[in-house]
């Protein structure tokens, strides 16, 4: 047992330090002698575990956006529920760096983009097909809400631009929702 719970202190004490490197210097800069440092572990540990440095990224950046079930509640407000789980979830759990690692990093490293595409992307879709009426049109609406909220994201926790910075949860859920809603709701141009 103890064997267990060392191993698993090795292996958080690995990931949190990766998480702060790749959010610090992304994707490119961050190396396993650096996170193994951080972690005060030997390099072969990091190695051990993760597999190498894609890897570690792999875990470090893993997203689950636990999205609700849309369907339900009334559709003309899943807009409003979809953003405010977003900002819950980004200002709670989310907030020790994941997303911060995720963007980051897929800003200078294909590998990461496609692992934030497919985190955002996948999950996104997933979650609007349950509301949207046709199907076929699930993915590039999945697509405009996914830029919409990574793009706040983006100004919010990346950038931190002043102005998004200061806005509370609530101002930011009024001012996005009724676009999200007829993202999901209205009509897309032919």
């Amino acid at each position: 047992m103890a064997f267990t719970t060392r191993s698993d202190r090795t292996r958080e004490a690995i990931l949190r330090a990766a998480r702060r490197r790749f959010a610090a210097e992304g994707y490119e800069r961050t190396t396993i002698r650096a996170v193994a440092a951080d972690a005060g572990i030997d390099p072969s540990m990091v190695m051990r575990y993760y597999g190498s440095k894609d890897g570690l990224f792999a875990v470090a950046a893993e997203i689950d956006l636990q999205l609700p079930d849309l369907s339900e509640g009334p559709r003309k407000s899943a807009g409003e529920r979809f953003v405010r789980h977003f900002f819950e979830r980004w200002e709670g759990e989310l907030a020790d760096g994941v997303l911060v690692v995720a963007f980051r990093s897929a800003a200078t490293n294909e590998a990461a983009a496609a692992k934030l595409s497919e985190v955002f992307g996948g999950q996104v879709r997933v979650a609007l097909a349950r509301v949207v009426a046709d199907p076929g049109e699930a993915p590039a609406r999945a697509a405009l809400v996914t830029s919409q909220l990574l793009g706040i994201a983006m100004c919010r926790y990346v950038l931190k631009l002043p102005p998004m910075v200061a806005m509370d949860t609530e101002a930011l859920v009024a001012s996005v929702a009724p676009t999200v809603q007829r993202y999901l709701t209205g009509p897309l141009p032919t």
